[in-house]
């Protein structure tokens, strides 16, 4: 069986994180004037997250239209006039996190704008770009989904670009990279499959993280376990078109069938 037989090949199956933007926000107002006392408890409390400027603010803003726009070119199959957008809201958004970090709005905002622009680019055929953004926007899917455990969307899309990562790394006959990619996947994959047994695409994530898994792993168990739910998912017609070649060439499917 060939290794390439297993490799997924790089495509865009996870759900598109459709978010709304953050609210376009005010300029801060003006601190009330400082009197000894509350001048003294100031310095000694916790300091006050930074807060963008005025024209941060503006940028934002317009980057809040830009995306807005963005989404409507995407789903109408304008897929460059996407790109253009996105591409110029991503700035401003990046901004907005790295004044504050701590606001997991913003934070949730930039990792979507990302994923939109990774879709939008492999719509175009430029996987490049797509490697690029997903990579960029590892760390803050992370912290979206550290801050909001329950949120399975975020879960799955964090999934989702892990494996694409890791399939690609896997390509390149890059097994040490891709194995924590594929084993972060599949401690996700796990918890949204436990979660929603039933769910299709959580099905299909999970059967993507064991099937790269399988590969990059010295744990027979884990092909083992790819094997057995490659055969379930093919035997019930709940495989995707994504993972169906993988699934039948660990099962001998493509051979018998």
């Amino acid at each position: 069986m060939a290794k390439s037989a297993l490799i997924a090949l790089m495509s865009l199956s996870a759900p598109l994180a459709l978010a709304t933007p953050a609210m376009a926000q005010d300029a801060p107002a003006a601190p009330a004037a400082a009197t000894p006392d509350t001048e003294a408890a100031t310095q000694s409390a916790t300091p006050a997250a930074a807060e963008m400027t005025p024209e941060q603010i503006t940028a934002f803003n317009s980057a809040v239209t830009a995306f807005t726009a963005g989404q409507a070119a995407q789903q109408a199959g304008d897929n460059a006039g996407a790109v253009a957008k996105y591409d110029a809201a991503l700035p401003a958004i990046r901004t907005a996190v790295e004044v504050d970090p701590s606001k997991i709005e913003n934070v949730n905002f930039l990792a979507n704008a990302l994923y939109a622009d990774a879709a939008a680019y492999g719509a175009l055929g430029q996987m490049d770009k797509v490697i690029a953004l997903y990579g960029e926007s590892l760390p803050y899917w992370r912290k979206v989904v550290e801050a909001k455990p329950a949120d399975a969307a975020s879960r799955n899309i964090l999934a989702g670009i892990l494996i694409q990562m890791g399939n690609q790394k896997l390509a390149a006959q890059d097994k040490v990279g891709s194995a924590p990619l594929y084993a972060e996947a599949l401690t996700l994959a796990r918890k949204s499959a436990s979660e929603n047994a039933n769910d299709k695409v959580t099905k299909n994530i999970l059967l993507s993280a064991l099937i790269g898994s399988s590969q990059t792993s010295s744990d027979p168990a884990l092909k083992t376990e790819a094997v057995t739910l490659s055969k379930t998912m093919l035997a019930n017609g709940t495989v995707d078109a994504t993972n169906k070649p993988a699934a039948e060439a660990l099962t001998g499917a493509a051979k018998t069938g």
